[in-house]
């Protein structure tokens, strides 16, 4: 097997991991979001323990919203580069 051919395996098996990281993280964010939304409503008629509880959970949603971003882009530029590396393969 070359070289060429065994990057793109690597990366094939990276983009794999990445799409299983992908489905469990979009999951954990909307179990997180939901979370968010009862501690928004229970701030709204709370006291600041209920804000102080909404403001986290608020964070939360926004770490696993900018994983999520972080993850898509490496998996896009995964596939830019197996890509580059296909079209240099012989036909």
């Amino acid at each position: 097997m070359k070289r060429i051919e065994k990057k793109i395996f690597r990366i094939n098996d990276r983009i794999k991991e990445i799409d299983k990281e992908l489905a469990s993280t979009r999951a954990e964010l909307e179990y997180h979001r939901s979370i968010n939304e009862d501690a928004q409503r229970d701030a709204a008629v709370g006291n600041y323990i209920d804000r102080e509880e909404a403001s986290l959970t608020r964070g939360d949603v926004r770490r696993f919203e900018r994983t999520i971003e972080k993850l898509v882009n490496r998996k896009e530029r995964l596939e830019d580069r197996r890509v580059s590396l296909l079209e240099r393969l012989p036909e």
